[in-house]
């Protein structure tokens, strides 16, 4: 049984090993973007988001979810079987930030997702210092206090492989 959840930093390949693993086990990729978000920089309430991900997880008794939401994850947790922890150092996130594909589910244009870059490098960099839910000190508690098995991936290259 894959019930697995991957936290970390923007850029530091949630969503590509997600989707890797998906593919690999045949099972649902859910990207926590999709229901913490309205639209663009438009937060769905909480309780909305946290109600999705139990319809989600009741639908499926297999899955990978992915996101930087320590407050979603929080609630997903409880029924993992696997934590993953992306913590490959800020350059390493701001390098695949830089070459991130067109995101069209988060984006009308290339264009719109590159005016966005410059805030969103400024954002990861700031990783290790914010106290907010999407912060190190967040995802490492989240981390530290999850009791299941748990992996954290620091290689800074960027390779995510097992």
């Amino acid at each position: 049984m894959n019930r697995i959840v991957i936290i970390g930093n923007s850029g530091s390949g949630k969503t590509t090993m997600g989707a890797r693993l998906a593919r690999e086990y045949a099972i649902p990729h859910l990207d926590l973007d999709s229901f913490a978000w309205e639209r663009p920089a438009v937060r769905r309430p909480l309780q909305e988001s946290i109600a999705m991900i139990r319809d989600f997880v009741r639908a499926n008794p297999e899955w990978i979810v992915e996101g930087c939401y320590a407050g979603l994850a929080e609630n997903i947790l409880p029924f993992a079987t696997e934590l993953r922890f992306l913590n490959p150092g800020i350059e390493a996130c701001v390098r695949n930030c830089r070459a991130r594909p067109f995101e069209r589910h988060k984006y009308a244009s290339m264009e719109e997702q590159n005016a966005r870059l410059d805030f969103l490098l400024s954002w990861v960099r700031d990783y290790a210092v914010r106290e907010d839910e999407y912060a190190l000190a967040a995802h490492r508690r989240l981390f530290d206090a999850f009791s299941g098995l748990k992996r954290e991936y620091t290689d800074p290259s960027g390779d995510t492989s097992e």
